[in-house]
């Protein structure tokens, strides 16, 4: 639901675009004003999500992002599109990193990164559905007074909304409080996520000064740029080279994400690095800045998203690995804050490129490129930060409780 209303708004283009009068530069600068919002208050969001826990201030997170996100349907001009676009951002700003401190407290490293992997398969899930589903609603233009646009932001944001009110009611915040696991599980695995911990936890100021942690957040910010910065206009690439309706166009874009889901899963599972699915998404960038039917598209774009999204469980396995206590929700917050830094320069310099140069071939290929030098500079920049072999198989009596609590 997350990334649903993050990325929404590249559906909402195929409209805006008419209605409102939308250049691609004023919607790469609006999409990617976001993350400025993200970058801003991703660090105290994180550390207030240790102080006063999970369940309080996810819930509370997604209440107001599912409020904002709706608020989208009332924008009437480029202003109003920026100001919502980086409250959105700053709304936001805690739950992908309070997420992944939150999965610390419950697996042990061991187990991590495949269970980072299926969390970050919403990412890609998000896609899948919201193709269609964006393209369907903007089928709705004209009902009950309201452009098709406006049904999309309002009826995606409310399950926010609604989860984050499950969320208050049913989310533990350790395996200790988990009653749906016997007690002997409990206890299990509480001590086997304690026996990981430094006898001293990390303090904040660890994170903010450590080469490694500002190391990983230069390649997250390649990452989001090149991944930003062609996700955002799919549908517009896609629309405009194909002449798709925007329902064809809404289910076009998905097929790509359901490869990349089950890319994320099996990455994980078999424990590749960071370099080859880089390279791969680079491939795929470039071929789809200069791909022009509709079956080499789908292709490229597929290409491009295995190889970027399957990068991002093994990329989160690094800092969760080696930051631990308050530097944990510094270092990953500040990790993420960094990325999305790119979240904002990949839309924006796309849009841009796109009507500076009247096409996206220069936009993509240059993503593409920042894609292969990051590749061949990654391993040196996470080196320091390899967390410890996870081969090691789990005890047979963590097997129930880990996927119970999976």
């Amino acid at each position: 639901v997350a990334y649903l209303d993050r990325v929404n708004v590249s559906f909402a283009q195929l409209q805006l675009e008419d209605d409102l009068g939308f250049s691609d530069t004023i919607f790469g600068i609006g999409a990617g004003i976001f993350s400025l919002g993200y970058v801003i208050f991703g660090v105290p969001s994180n550390l207030a999500l240790e102080r006063f826990g999970a369940r309080r201030w996810l819930a509370g997170i997604m209440i107001v992002w599912g409020v904002i996100s709706a608020a989208m349907m009332f924008i009437d001009g480029a202003a109003s599109f920026y100001v919502l676009r980086f409250l959105l951002g700053a709304a936001e700003a805690g739950f992908f990193p309070g997420i992944i401190l939150f999965l610390t407290w419950w697996f042990p490293e061991r187990e991590r990164t495949r269970v980072i992997a299926l969390f970050l398969t919403a990412v890609s899930a998000a896609y899948v559905v919201g193709g269609p589903l964006s393209g369907g609603l903007l089928e709705l233009d004209g009902f009950l007074g309201l452009d098709g646009w406006q049904w999309l932001f309002l009826v995606e944001g409310i399950p926010a909304v609604v989860l984050g009110l499950v969320t208050l009611r049913y989310l533990d915040e350790r395996p200790r409080d988990a009653e749906w696991l016997e007690a002997e599980e409990r206890e299990f695995l509480a001590r086997e996520v304690e026996r990981e911990r430094p006898p001293v936890p990390g303090r904040v100021r660890d994170a903010l000064w450590s080469g490694r942690v500002w190391a990983l957040g230069l390649v997250y910010f390649v990452l989001l740029a090149a991944g930003f910065g062609l996700t955002f206009f799919v549908p517009d690439l896609v629309q405009d080279r194909t002449g798709f309706s925007d329902f064809e166009v809404g289910v076009l874009s998905a097929i790509p994400y359901g490869f990349a889901t089950a890319a994320m899963i099996i990455a994980a599972r078999r424990g590749t690095g960071l370099v080859v699915p880089m390279l791969v998404g680079a491939a795929g960038t470039a071929g789809t800045a200069y791909a022009q039917s509709p079956v080499l598209l789908t292709v490229t774009i597929t290409v491009a998203a295995v190889g970027i999204l399957s990068a991002l469980p093994r990329f989160w396995a690094f800092p969760t690995a080696f930051l631990t206590g308050s530097a944990a929700a510094a270092g990953i917050a500040l990790v993420a804050a960094v990325g999305n830094l790119g979240g904002f320069v990949g839309p924006a310099f796309t849009g841009i490129a796109e009507d500076s140069t009247g096409g996206f071939e220069m936009p993509l290929t240059v993503l593409a490129a920042a894609l292969v030098v990051t590749a061949g500079c990654s391993r040196a920049f996470a080196s320091a930060s390899r967390p410890a072999s996870s081969a090691a198989a789990p005890a047979p009596e963590s097997a129930s409780a880990a996927s119970r609590a999976g």
